[in-house]
């Protein structure tokens, strides 16, 4: 487990008293493989043309996307701990006119896996190689831009399009998610299933896309746990934007050493 990018994720959310720790820490082991094991890109260079493209559409879970970003030489430590504060480029939400690295900038639950479809076509339409990937959660799947997207997709057979669900049953709280194979499958997609939270698995599911201007779009839902981590936070719906005390956050290292 990524110990210490979750405690990182903890300290920046508190040191800007603002973001989303349970968020963050259900997506982070899937964010460190994707940079560290398979997008292709260039820290020194985030225009690069030849780069892949990864959009986090979950936008709340930007201080695991700045975290990750940060250790592969996106920006300086310094920098990533003056997030959400005066000056800093590294807001609540990614912002891609700020943050090197962010292809879009998303919040607004829905936005940015519309917006990598877009990508996906106009790469093709280019006759380009780079391939796409977008993160959405659960709880943005009730969103009915997401289902959209999923069609018309499906329809434009993109097959340099890659969509992971962070499947960490937040939306339960409200309104349920239940047979997300079957509704992604039902829309034209071929499936995977893995642990979020298992690099292997991970890795071996974006292996497992077939990236071509042309097929069936490819999903991965990913079983994860909110907070995974930290015992006292992991689904626990009132830490969902909380910001711990000094007490909390040395619990918090505790259980992370």
């Amino acid at each position: 487990m990524n110990r210490e990018l979750r405690v990182t994720i903890a300290e920046i959310i508190q040191r800007a008293g603002e973001g989303h720790i349970p968020s963050s820490y259900s997506i982070v082991d899937i964010l460190d493989v994707l940079y560290g094991r398979f997008l292709r890109y260039d820290a020194a260079r985030p225009a690069w043309e030849e780069r892949d493209y990864f959009i986090l559409s979950k936008g709340h879970g930007s201080a695991a996307l700045y975290a990750v970003l940060q250790k592969y030489g996106f920006f300086s430590r310094q920098e990533l701990f003056r997030k959400s504060q005066e000056g800093s480029i590294l807001g609540g939400h990614p912002d891609s006119t700020q943050v090197p690295g962010a292809e879009a900038s998303t919040g607004s639950l829905g936005h940015g896996a519309v917006t990598a479809m877009g990508i996906a076509l106009g790469l093709r339409i280019q006759g380009k190689a780079n391939r796409v990937i977008t993160l959405i959660g659960d709880g943005e799947s009730n969103e009915g831009t997401i289902w959209e997207m999923a069609l018309v997709a499906a329809n434009l057979e993109l097959g340099n399009l890659g969509v992971i669900v962070d499947k960490n049953g937040s939306t339960d709280q409200i309104l349920k998610m239940p047979h997300l194979r079957q509704k992604w499958e039902a829309f034209g997609w071929r499936v995977s299933e893995i642990n979020g939270h298992d690099e292997a698995a991970i890795a071996a599911a974006l292996s497992g896309i077939t990236f071509r201007h042309r097929g069936q779009p490819h999903v991965i839902i990913a079983q994860t746990v909110k907070g995974k981590g930290v015992s006292f936070m992991e689904v626990h719906g009132p830490w969902h934007h909380r910001i711990p005390t000094e007490l909390e956050m040395a619990q918090i290292r505790a259980e992370l050493a």
